[in-house]
């Protein structure tokens, strides 16, 4: 049974807290990808992963849409949007149907999974994805597609990602307020993962950190599945707000000083070289205050230590600590600070390597750095081939049988409602015919 690849447009949009980033692209014939458009602006409205001010939020989306749309000569309607806030959350399921001998088909695996979707994961939780892990057959397991497969009993291992109902929801809002349409949410540590670990580290086993502005997030890959994801509650800004109210410097400033001079390590040469440190709030800058290079590696060293403690520690809690091979790829745009390598493999007792994006055709270097790897792993994700649910199934019926998405006018009236009746019949038995004949 082939599986149908995503082609068309693809527009990605990663809302966080230091910034907001829009990519278009499109999904080729062939499965290549070709960015067609970027745009990226300062993020104003949000705070650790939650939206802070709608507002301010909404103009900062409709600038780097924009921004978007006029590199590729596109007007976009439906987006790809990822969830960083709400504290996501992993969870395992088992969960087997009878399929009484015949070929499964992707009913069947529709099926399944709807049953996964049912699962018990909190009042205030709202399920972002149901990926299936493995499939068994009869009890026998590593079965990767069963569709095209006969058997009694279909099993699957499902990974349930969640968070929380307010966080997700104020930010589709804001989405919808900037007169977009969310087609699917991806959780952050997902889409990075997808961006910037290869395939053979996601078959072997690897973990991926995402250190952003407002929050690190981390992603477990195994067998070619996400296996778990998480965040912890530290990124660069808090390293850039002990910069400035150690050194009583401005935050603009203070995120000069961390991006240019920052280091976790230190050298005999850091106490002789003397930084230019202005004061917040004095203007005349003539005589500003100095500071050695040593100073600051003692402000960011601490910070960037707990975010690496704390990264160890879900991950022991999670008991993927050493479970799950030894690699792990750092990236993010707090994840440039020299020496960050060497400290994070004392710390996390791994393999690590410093990540990006993965090439994709016409990505402009300006945005093809750590800081971008979200927003890519969306577009990647848009591409992927995903076994969809009944009700995105369902949704995508009505949606076909009023002419959403297809610029044309809804139908009113008793009449225009009886033709739409009429069209999401004939949808539906097409869709029978398709999966039974």
């Amino acid at each position: 049974m082939s599986k149908a690849k995503r082609t068309g447009l693809i527009a990605a949009l990663d809302v966080g807290t230091t910034k907001v980033a829009c990519f278009i692209a499109h999904a080729d014939d062939d499965g290549g990808l070709r960015v067609l458009g970027v745009g990226h602006h300062r993020s104003r409205g949000m705070r650790a992963g939650q939206v802070a001010n709608m507002e301010e939020l909404e103009a900062s989306i409709r600038a780097a849409v924009d921004a978007a749309e006029q590199m590729a000569n596109q007007r976009v309607q439906r987006v790809l949007v990822n969830v960083t806030g709400g504290s996501p959350r992993s969870e395992q399921v088992e969960v087997d149907v009878s399929v009484a001998g015949h070929e499964i088909r992707d009913k069947d695996v529709r099926r399944i999974l709807e049953a996964g979707q049912h699962h018990e994961i909190g009042e205030e939780r709202e399920l972002i994805h149901c990926v299936p892990v493995g499939y068994t057959i009869d009890g026998t397991p590593g079965i990767v597609d069963p569709r095209g497969m006969y058997g009694d009993r279909l099993g699957v291992t499902i990974h349930l990602i969640s968070a929380a109902i307010g966080a997700s929801r104020n930010l589709a809002t804001v989405v919808e307020r900037s007169h977009l349409e969310i087609e699917a949410r991806v959780v952050s540590p997902y889409a990075s993962g997808l961006a910037c670990a290869v395939d053979d580290e996601k078959e072997m086993g690897v973990t991926v950190i995402d250190m952003g502005g407002g929050t690190t997030t981390v992603s477990v890959f195994q067998d070619g599945h996400i296996l778990h994801v998480g965040s912890v509650p530290v990124g660069g800004n808090h390293v850039t707000n002990d910069i400035a109210k150690v050194l009583s410097t401005p935050v603009s400033n203070a995120e000069r000083l961390k991006t240019v001079y920052g280091s976790v390590i230190s050298t005999p040469a850091d106490d002789r070289d003397l930084l230019k440190v202005p004061l917040v709030g004095e203007e005349d800058d003539t005589t500003p205050n100095e500071v050695p290079r040593s100073q600051l590696v003692h402000i960011i060293r601490p910070r960037v230590e707990e975010t690496l403690e704390l990264v160890r520690r879900h991950l022991d809690a999670a008991g993927l600590l050493h479970q799950v091979g030894p690699r792990c790829v750092i990236t993010g745009g707090a994840s440039q600070i020299a020496g960050l390598r060497d400290l994070a493999e004392s710390i996390l007792e791994k393999q690590v390597r410093l990540g990006r994006p993965l090439r994709i055709k016409g990505l402009p270097e300006s945005v093809s750095g750590p800081a971008f790897s979200t927003v890519a792993g969306l577009v990647r994700y848009a591409a992927q081939d995903h076994v969809e649910t009944p009700d995105q199934r369902d949704a995508d019926d009505d949606r076909a049988a009023s002419g959403k998405g297809k610029g044309k006018s809804k139908t009113k009236g008793s009449k225009g409602k009886g033709k739409a009746e009429t069209a999401t019949g004939l949808g539906r038995i097409t869709q029978w015919f398709r999966e039974n004949f």
